[in-house]
């Protein structure tokens, strides 16, 4: 794992030209050298304010170039930058920026009405940029940056993203660890792992192809720049335009959540034959569990070359299935590369190889959500392991297995249901697009598994066809995990990087 000091300022000293960020559709670029100029003159501003290492910064912002300048500015400056999903409601969103303690926002004129609506709710005390154009209250980025001197500030050092939670069973919470003070330039454990188990170098060229507000795609953007790579940022996802931009740009480095691959798979023959995918090195996935005929079909088409992790923001813990691993133990999210991975059960017990629990990872570093104690202290074992909240199991071989998340469960008559197993059943059914299964009101057993079902191709439901997808889904699990009834809807809340939101779900049929 590298110990060299590594940013982009380095890789713009020996490669200026070199692009760092191009936009995949509009087909902007930014050199090393652009990059490290602006971030630069950016860390500026964040000092003439008053903002010093520790303060807070937030980010309402589409995927743009100016998204990464703005994060390397608040890395090199030590602060703690927030990125904010701008699919979440307007009181979420300002609740957001308040709760992260941010002294300055900066948002996109693409999402003025809601940056307008934003800056109603939050302090007057808390500064405020545009990009890209004007919104009502706030000053323009450019022009600030403009007038700052381009020598970098005197006292570099590393900052840290503070991510919040998507959402999916309550408000978001903030994921805070402490910053170490390091000096500007220190790697993180990711980059190590990158290098070791992808192959990430200053040669990749890595297509992001999720919101830069969520954290894989950001931390993973990030580190291709420290390492010297290149990154195509898609504004939005397209299922043939990740085909275009591989062959277009060579890339050799992706990442993807199922949502994505199921709709590329969802492409016709001729769509998907079309396009030249060989210079792909790894095609690499996590957020959610993938069902295992999609991954088989994406083996199937572009070879050994699909990569699976499992990991959060919090930072607890990092799991990697290689193609081969993946092969030999279908449905697994790899082997812990950090720490021993413990399987509990409810009395805080750790259970047996095989047996399904609540997973903790060893070896944590500290984290807490911000703000919110209670939360923190669930996350953590007496004996100090730390847990993403989610139910899995253990082969013998030590590869590990999600089942769902803990949340997810559904009680009937006092039977636990994990919905996981039977929303990957039906995902690849022909007639449907997308799929959440839940938990709604029984008298007799006090939940019983419900599906609501996104058709493909502008289908109509109708009651036989609630009845073809029951059979299906009997055809794959047992009986008693399958839906009793299926609802038919135009979307699901799901959010960009593909994880449901099933307590907006659910409240529709709690409330």
């Amino acid at each position: 794992m590298t110990t060299l000091c590594l940013h982009p300022g380095l890789h713009a000293a020996a490669n200026p030209g070199r692009p760092a960020i191009i936009m995949g559709q509009s087909g902007e670029i930014i050199s090393f050298a652009e990059l490290e100029e602006k971030s630069k003159k950016l860390s500026q501003l964040f000092r003439s304010h008053g903002l010093k290492a520790g303060d807070a910064i937030a980010l309402l912002m589409d995927n743009r170039a100016e998204y990464l300048i703005i994060t390397w500015a608040a890395q090199r400056a030590g602060l703690y930058f927030t990125p904010v999903n701008w699919h979440l409601k307007i009181e979420e969103a300002a609740y957001v920026v308040e709760d992260c303690e941010a002294k300055l926002l900066i948002a996109s004129n693409a999402i003025a009405d809601l940056a307008e609506q934003v800056s109603d709710r939050i302090s007057s005390d808390i500064l405020r940029y545009s990009i890209g154009g004007p919104i009502k209250g706030y000053n323009a980025l450019e022009t600030a940056i403009s007038e700052m001197p381009s020598d970098a500030i005197a006292d570099e050092s590393e900052g840290m993203v503070m991510f919040y939670s998507s959402g999916t069973t309550g408000y978001p919470k903030g994921i805070k660890r402490k910053l170490a003070g390091n000096p500007y330039g220190t790697p993180g454990v990711l980059e190590g792992l990158m290098q070791m188990a992808y192959g990430f170098g200053p040669d990749a060229i890595y297509l992001c192809p999720g919101p830069l507000y969520h954290a894989a795609p950001l931390a993973y953007s990030m580190a291709t720049q420290r390492l010297g790579g290149t990154v195509v940022v898609m504004e939005k996802f397209n299922p043939e335009a990740v085909l275009k931009l591989i062959e277009q740009h060579s890339i050799s480095h992706a990442q993807f959540v199922p949502t994505h691959f199921i709709r590329m798979l969802h492409l016709d023959e001729a769509a998907r034959a079309k396009y030249d995918v060989s210079s792909l090195k790894a095609a690499i996935h996590a957020a959610a569990p993938c069902p295992i005929e999609v991954k088989e079909q994406m083996l199937d088409w572009w070879g050994p070359k699909i990569f699976e992790y499992y990991a959060g923001s919090e930072g607890n813990g990092f799991c990697i299935a290689s193609p081969k691993d993946w092969l030999e133990h279908k449905g697994t999210v790899g082997k812990s590369m950090l720490g021993p991975v413990h399987i509990v059960g409810p009395d805080g017990e750790e259970l047996a190889t095989g047996e399904e629990g609540l997973i903790f990872f060893e070896g944590t570093e500290p984290f807490e959500y911000h703000n919110a104690p209670e939360k923190t202290k669930e996350a953590f074992h007496p004996k100090g392991w730390s847990t993403l909240g989610d139910i899995g199991y253990l082969d013998e071989d030590g590869f590990l297995y999600l089942t769902d998340r803990k949340s997810h469960m559904i009680i009937s008559g006092g039977v636990n249901i994990y919905p996981q197993e039977v929303e990957n059943a039906l995902a690849l059914h022909d007639a449907i697009a997308d799929v959440a299964v839940i938990g709604v009101p029984n008298d007799e057993f006090g939940e019983e598994v419900k599906a609501v079902v996104e058709l493909r191709n502008e289908q109509s439901g109708s009651d036989q066809l609630a009845q073809d997808i029951i059979a299906f889904s009997r055809s794959k699990v047992a009986h008693y995990k399958c839906p009793k009834t299926v609802d038919f809807v135009d979307d699901l809340p799901r959010l960009p990087n593909g994880k449901l939101l099933k307590r907006e779900l659910r409240q529709r049929y709690w409330t």
